[in-house]
């Protein structure tokens, strides 16, 4: 995953874009990365969202999606790395 997203930020990101209002890169998703295991209803799901700036944004959750905030020293990959890692009984 890391690879897989310093391969898409050494594109050089996204412009603003024009709809109902300009939306600016930091607003625009460029690429979503995802892990998932099992089946949708009792798998887990984690992943990054690239932004159009570069920034990445960390969640967890195939259908409802949360984000997730790493802790101190930690990065969205750690934070991925977490969700899925977490015990069986808990939600991701």
């Amino acid at each position: 995953m890391r690879e897989r997203v310093g391969a898409i930020r050494a594109r050089g990101g996204l412009d603003p874009a024009q709809g109902f209002r300009e939306y600016e890169p930091g607003e625009r998703v460029e690429a979503r990365l995802e892990l998932a295991t099992g089946s949708w209803r009792r798998g887990r799901a984690a992943g990054v969202d690239v932004m159009g700036d570069g920034s990445l944004v960390p969640y967890a959750g195939a259908i409802h999606k949360r984000r997730l905030e790493p802790g101190r020293g930690r990065d969205a990959f750690d934070a991925v790395h977490e969700a899925m890692t977490a015990s069986v009984g808990s939600e991701p």
